[in-house]
C-alpha cells in the first residue's frame, strides 16, 4: 500500500511516461455456488496510443521467453486478454480455448451513475460509481485527481482512475496494488497480439460459442489424438498418468464437469449453456 501511494503520489511527474502500469488484485469465485474465491493479480498497462489488460503470469512466461530467444515456456490464462485504444469502448478480445487462441472485436460501453459517497483510501479520496454490466450490478471506487478514465477488464469511462471495483454478488473484486511508469511500451506481442508466436484466429461471437462448445464437448481431443500406447505415462491430465486410451472417456466426463461448476465468467450474460 505505501508503494503503491508514493508511486501514485509522483505520478503527476511521470505523465510523460511511454505507458503507464497499473496492477490489480482480483479475488473471484470460479464456483458461484461456493464461498471460496481465489486470487490472480492482471496488468493494466495505459500507453500512449492503446490500453492493453492481461494476466500478470504472463509478463513472467514472457520474461523467460525473451531471455532464452524463443517460446518455449508457455502460460495459458483463465481470462481473456484485451487491448483497445485510449478513450475507446471498443475491445479486441483474445481468448484461450482449449489450446488454441481466438481473438474478436466487442463494444462495450459503459454507462455510469456517479455517487457524492465518498471513502478513504490510505491518502486518497475515492468516490462511489455504480453501473449495469454483463448480466450483474457493480460498484466502482474512483479518484478523480489522477486523470487517467481507466479500469481492470473493460471498466473504463469515469472521470478518474478505478481502485476497487465489485459486483453485486462478490463474485468478483478488483483492488488496485501497484503502479509503476516505464519509459518504453512493453512489447506483448508474444502473448497478446500471439499466441507466443501463432497468430489468433479472428472468429466472430457465432464461431467462438461454437469452439466453445466444441472444446467443451471432447475437450481431451488433441490429447487423445497425440496419445501412443507407448509414452510410459508421459502425459498427464488432472495429475493422473494417462496409460491407455480408455482414460480419456472418465477423465473428459470429470474436466465436463470442472467446465460446469466453473462457468461464472465477469460477463455473466455470456455464460455457456452447456
Amino acid at each position: 500500500m505505501k508503494r503503491l501511494l508514493l508511486l501514485l503520489l509522483m505520478m503527476g511527474i511521470y505523465m510523460n511516461a511511454q505507458t503507464q502500469r497499473f496492477i490489480y488484485e482480483l479475488q473471484f469465485k470460479m464456483d458461484s455456488t461456493k464461498n471460496q474465491h481465489e486470487k490472480l493479480n492482471f496488468v493494466l498497462d495505459v500507453n500512449p496510443k492503446d490500453v492493453k489488460y492481461y494476466e500478470y503470469d504472463y509478463l513472467k512466461s514472457d520474461s523467460i521467453n525473451k531471455k532464452n530467444g524463443n517460446y518455449t515456456h508457455q502460460y495459458g490464462g483463465w481470462f481473456p486478454s484485451l487491448k483497445r485504444e485510449r478513450n475507446s469502448f471498443k475491445n479486441q478480445n483474445y481468448e484461450l480455448i482449449g489450446h488454441d487462441m481466438f481473438t474478436f472485436p466487442t463494444e462495450d460501453k459503459i454507462s455510469w451513475n456517479l455517487t457524492k459517497k465518498t471513502k478513504k483510501f490510505g491518502e486518497y479520496t475515492l468516490q462511489k460509481a455504480t453501473t449495469n454490466f454483463g448480466g450483474r450490478g457493480w460498484i466502482a471506487w474512483f479518484n478523480k485527481d489522477i486523470n487517467i478514465s481507466e479500469g481492470p477488464y473493460k471498466f473504463r469511462g469515469l472521470p478518474g482512475l478505478i481502485f476497487q471495483l465489485e459486483d453485486s454478488g462478490s463474485n468478483f473484486i478488483f483492488t488496485l496494488i501497484k503502479n509503476n511508469n516505464l519509459k518504453e511500451t512493453y512489447d506483448t506481442v508474444g502473448f497478446v497480439e500471439t499466441f507466443y508466436g501463432t497468430k489468433p484466429l479472428e472468429v466472430s461471437e457465432k464461431l467462438r460459442i461454437k469452439k466453445k462448445m466444441d472444446f467443451y464437448n471432447d475437450p481431451l481431443q488433441d490429447m487423445r489424438k497425440d496419445f501412443k500406447e507407448n509414452m510410459q505415462g508421459e502425459m498427464f491430465v488432472m495429475g493422473t498418468k494417462i496409460t491407455s486410451k480408455e482414460q480419456f472417456n472418465e477423465l473428459s466426463k470429470k474436466l465436463q464437469e470442472m467446465l460446469r461448476k466453473t462457468n461464472n465468467p465477469i460477463e455473466l450474460n455470456k455464460a455457456m449453456k452447456y
